[in-house]
C-alpha cells in the first residue's frame, strides 16, 4: 500500500444549489495497478449522502436502518450493507463513504456521490442531489484529485470504475403524473432519460472515465410500495412496462458509445431479472418472503419503515434475511450480497457484455 502524507487541509465550501463536503488536500503516491470506485445513482447505492442535505432527515437515519451489519443508522436504505459496499470488498478497497461526508476523503480509492430520490432529470426530486448536480460533484472532485496526483490523476481517472443505479426514480414519477400514458409518451419520455443520460457518460468520458458499468432498472411494479396500491397485491405492470423499455434503450445506447468513443467499456448488470427469479421463486434464492417488505406498516409493510421517528407504529420482522426487501422499495442485505456477487462475477445471462470483475481487470490503453 502507498504511504500516505498530508500537507495541508483547505476546507473548500461550494454552492451550487446544493452544499458539497469539505474536503481536505493531500498528497498521494498512488499506486500504479489502484482500481478505484467512483458510485452515482439513486437510493439503491446512497450510503449516506442524503443525511447531509437540508431538508427533512431521511427515515434511513433511524433504527432500525442498518442494524444487521452497522447496528446503527448510516443513511443506507437497508439493514446492512448495499451494493457498492459488496463491490469495494471485492476490488481489495475500503467502504466507500457519502461524498458529503465532512472530513477528509481518501478520493484515490474513490468517491459516492448516490442520493435517495434521485433521478436522471432534476424535475424527478428536487429536494436531493440529481445526476446532473453528482456529476458537478464529481468535476469538483476531480479538481482535488490533479491537485493531489498532478499527472498521475489522468491515469487514475482511466483506470477507475463508474457503477451507476439510476432511472427507477424518473420511470416512477412518470408513472404517477401519466397513469394513462400512451406508448409514443412513454418512449418519448424513455427517450429523455436516456439522452440526458448519454451526455452525462461522455461528460465522464470527457474528463478521463473508461470503464462504465451500470445496474440496471428493476422490476418496478413489483416493489412491495406498488403492490400496496393495487387489486389483491399483484404487481403493477405500467412502472415494470417502463423499466423494460429503459433497459431495451440503454443497453442500445451503451453499444453505441462502445462503438464511438475508443476505450469506452461498459457492464450491465441485469437487475430486472434477478429480482423476477428472486420474486418469482424465493425459496429457490433462500428467501421466505419476497412480496411483503420485512419493516414497514399497512399492505405489505410497504411504507413507514421506522414509523416516521417514533410517530407511527410499524412492524418489524425478525430475521431480516429471510426477506428479500427490507422496506417498500429496497432490499436486504443479504438481497444486496447476491446481487452484488452477480454483478461482479456473473455469467453473461446475469452480466454482459462482461462482469464487473472482467471490467475491472482490462487495461485500457
Amino acid at each position: 500500500m502507498a504511504s500516505l502524507s498530508f500537507h495541508f487541509c483547505v476546507l473548500m465550501v461550494m454552492f451550487a444549489g446544493l452544499i458539497s463536503p469539505p474536503i481536505c488536500h493531500a498528497r498521494f503516491q498512488e499506486p500504479k495497478k489502484r482500481v478505484p470506485l467512483f458510485i452515482l445513482g439513486d437510493s439503491l447505492f446512497d450510503p449516506g449522502n442524503n443525511l447531509y442535505l437540508n431538508t427533512t432527515p431521511e427515515s434511513s437515519a433511524f433504527w432500525p436502518y442498518g442494524e444487521t451489519f452497522f447496528k446503527r443508522a448510516t443513511g443506507r436504505f437497508s439493514d446492512g450493507r448495499l451494493v457498492p459496499d459488496f463491490i469495494a470488498e471485492y476490488m481489495n478497497l475500503p467502504m466507500i463513504p457519502p461524498y458529503l461526508q465532512p472530513g477528509p476523503q481518501r478520493f484515490i480509492d474513490g468517491s459516492n456521490f448516490a442520493s435517495a430520490g434521485a433521478g436522471v432529470l432534476p424535475e424527478t426530486n428536487f429536494e436531493v442531489i440529481s445526476l446532473p448536480q453528482q456529476l458537478r460533484y464529481f468535476k469538483d472532485m476531480v479538481k482535488v484529485l490533479k491537485h493531489q496526483l498532478d499527472d498521475a490523476e489522468a491515469k487514475l481517472l482511466k483506470r477507475a470504475v463508474y457503477l451507476f443505479s439510476i432511472g427507477g426514480n424518473d420511470y416512477l414519477h412518470f408513472y404517477d403524473e401519466n397513469t394513462n400514458a400512451s406508448q409514443s409518451e412513454k418512449r418519448e419520455y424513455v427517450g429523455i432519460v436516456i439522452g440526458n443520460l448519454t451526455i452525462a457518460l461522455k461528460e465522464i468520458y470527457g474528463l478521463g472515465g473508461r470503464k462504465i458499468a451500470f445496474q440496471n432498472a428493476g422490476l418496478l411494479g413489483c416493489l412491495p410500495s406498488s403492490r400496496s396500491g393495487t387489486k389483491n397485491g399483484a404487481c403493477a405492470e405500467k412502472p415494470s412496462a417502463l423499466a423494460r423499455l429503459h433497459n431495451m434503450a440503454l443497453a442500445k445506447a451503451l453499444k453505441e458509445l462502445e462503438s464511438s468513443l475508443p476505450g469506452f467499456k461498459y457492464a450491465i448488470f441485469d437487475y430486472y431479472k434477478a429480482i423476477s427469479q428472486r420474486t418469482d421463486n424465493p425459496s429457490k434464492y433462500g428467501f421466505k418472503e419476497a412480496k411483503t417488505a420485512c419493516c414497514g406498516s399497512g399492505p405489505y409493510r410497504a411504507s413507514n419503515c421506522g414509523g416516521e421517528r417514533g410517530r407511527k407504529k410499524f412492524e418489524l420482522c425478525r430475521i431480516p434475511g429471510d426477506y428479500l426487501w427490507f422496506d417498500g422499495g429496497h432490499g436486504t442485505e443479504r438481497a444486496n450480497r447476491q446481487l452484488a456477487e452477480l454483478l461482479w462475477g456473473g455469467g453473461p445471462s446475469s452480466t454482459a457484455p462482461r462482469n464487473l470483475k472482467q471490467l475491472v481487470e482490462l487495461e485500457i490503453m
